[in-house]
């Protein structure tokens, strides 16, 4: 069963955040992300005090692999460099096949 990673995100600071950007897709690579959508200028329809900066949405082979994918220490190094300049909620999702 596929496994999905929804994340909505918002930058403060667009240079520290490219540190982020540097790092993180050799951790997805290595876990087999597939990306389906990533976008800036997003609407928000429901739930959100304002729309956010940007959204991605990330397949993976699995559930486990897009968990495994987070929890790496790739994917943790990374994510290091984006707590400081950019707000982030996550989801990671099973899919339905």
């Amino acid at each position: 069963m596929k496994g999905y990673w929804v994340a909505f995100v918002n930058v403060n600071d667009k240079v520290a955040y490219q540190d982020y950007l540097d790092l993180a897709p050799a951790a997805l690579k290595k876990y087999g992300a597939k990306l389906l959508s990533r976008g800036e200028g997003v609407t928000a329809i429901e739930g959100f005090e304002s729309p956010p900066d940007r959204a991605v949405v990330f397949e993976f082979d699995s559930y486990e692999s897009a968990l495994n994918c987070y929890h790496s220490e790739e994917y943790q190094a990374a994510r290091k460099h984006r707590v400081n300049c950019a707000q982030a909620n996550i989801l990671i999702m099973h899919g339905l096949s």
